[in-house]
């Protein structure tokens, strides 16, 4: 080395060290290099650095530092020191600097690392830390929740291992369940909790909760008391473990868990009930149907239903069911719309829909209950035919026959209305009421038996 030149040995400094600065004695910037136009920019912004003072270039804060790597320089590498320089695009940029002096009295040189790469990480580090800290703090705080729910449920509540079926942990609960089994419950097989008759019964229920996720609960008998109560379960994993939550409620004298059987009984109900029911989803496609259901629609099973949209078998396609659904999402229930409903194989019924918005988190579904009321109309023909009496009735009439017939029913409810009018303002004197209606008295009895109003006018004028 002793044969290297100055500028071989300027270049050599330069390839070595992000940033390297020649210094006077009196601490002023004679030269520098950078290794990178960027760190550059950033060190000297608008201001060149060549002929400041090196303690100018720094923050107040770093000016004492500065100051003793300059004072401790010697032939020796001097101790490194960070120092921050100001920058104008933003953060300050920190350097690591050591200090040679050049002879006894010569310029000394400042070799310094840019240690933003390290401060960058360095803060990714506190970050992570930081985002673990509160993971941790609100994990605990969920299991303190958790924990406290546990323990103060009055519902019996197991934690059972699925795979040895052990019961690791029960709540205050279901250890007052058990009586003095309950003591020593936790650590021992589930199924010895119960009598010897009803343990498959209770496989059972925890197979088809692994095999299927889920599973009805059954009725087993209490090892200590022979007391009956219905188990159900679900399961969860935890660990790489899976685990079984194992609730536990005792049987009513009527032979039902408080709230089930009447829950059960409902369920049932709905199976048999005369009139169709429908759960539907929020845009009306069908989750599920009752029998009677079916059978208006003629359908051979509830998977046929499944899945299709209730506007399917309605009479007004693209208007019924827009219609209900607007309701439902703006009321939440709609009562007796009129309207009718399509078979598979072409039958047509009249119906009355009635329907509930249930809410269910961020996804609600309906419940339609659907009542044939054909029974009501009269049976033949003529009477069918019958001419409505008010504009009430008239308007239910939207969507089951045609315009023209509307407006010719609209026509003789009108000319009805104004006969009786005229006969009830002339005490029914018929010449007086066709002369005010600007009719022949022969029209106006042609209309009378028409109108089957005949015998109460004849009535009329004979009680007069």
């Amino acid at each position: 080395m002793g044969d290297l030149d100055v500028k071989a040995a300027a270049i050599l400094v330069a390839a070595a060290a992000d940033v390297a600065l020649v210094v006077t004695g009196n601490g002023v910037i004679r030269d520098m290099a950078c290794q990178s136009e960027e760190l550059l920019a950033a060190l000297e912004g608008q201001r060149p650095w060549l002929g400041q003072s090196f303690a100018d270039t720094v923050t107040v804060e770093s000016r004492p530092k500065v100051e003793a790597l300059l004072r401790d320089a010697s032939d020796q590498a001097t101790q490194r020191r960070q120092v921050n320089h100001p920058s104008t695009r933003g953060a300050d940029v920190p350097i690591l600097y050591s200090a040679v002096r050049i002879g006894s009295l010569g310029p000394l040189v400042a070799v310094g690392r840019d240690l933003r790469p390290v401060a960058e990480l360095q803060q990714r580090l506190v970050e992570a830390q930081q985002a673990m800290e509160r993971d941790y703090t609100r994990l605990r705080h969920a299991e303190t929740r958790y924990r406290l729910l546990f323990q103060m449920s009055p519902e019996p509540v197991l934690i059972v291992d699925a795979a040895s079926q052990r019961v690791v942990e029960a709540n205050p609960a279901a250890t007052q369940m058990f009586g003095d089994v309950g003591r020593r419950v936790v650590g021992r097989p589930l199924l010895e909790a119960f009598e010897s008759d009803t343990v498959p019964a209770v496989q059972a229920l925890l197979a088809g909760v692994r095999s299927a996720g889920r599973a009805d609960s059954t009725r087993a008998r209490l090892a200590d008391s022979s007391r009956a109560a219905f188990v159900s379960a679900s399961l969860f994993r935890q660990e790489n473990a899976s685990l079984f939550l194992v609730r536990l409620s005792l049987a009513e004298r009527d032979g039902a868990p408080a709230g089930t059987e009447g829950k059960v009984k409902l369920l049932r109900f709905i199976e048999h009930a005369p009139d169709g029911l429908v759960v539907t989803d929020r845009d009306g496609h069908v989750i599920s149907a009752n029998p009677a259901f079916l059978d208006l629609a003629q359908l051979a099973s509830e998977e046929q239903a499944r899945g299709e949209s209730l506007e399917r078998w309605l009479g007004r396609s693209g208007v019924d069911l827009n219609v209900l659904i607007a309701n439902l999402r703006q009321i939440g229930s709609v009562r007796l719309f009129a309207t009718t409903l399509r078979g598979e194989l072409g039958a047509q019924a009249d119906v009355e829909i009635s329907a509930a918005a249930v809410a269910n988190g961020a996804e609600p579904f309906y419940g339609f209950t659907v009542r044939n009321v054909g029974r009501r109309l009269p049976a033949d023909a003529r009477a069918g035919r019958e001419m409505p009496r008010s504009v009430d009735q008239l308007t239910e009439l939207v969507g089951r026959v045609s315009l023209k017939e509307l407006v010719r029913e609209a026509t003789d409810v009108v000319e009805r209305l104004c006969i009786e009018a005229a006969l009830e303002l002339t005490g029914n004197n018929r010449a007086s009421a066709s002369e005010m209606l600007g009719l022949s008295r022969q029209s106006l009895y042609v209309k009378l038996r028409r109108y089957g109003l005949a015998d109460a006018a004849d009535q009329g004028e004979s009680d007069a």
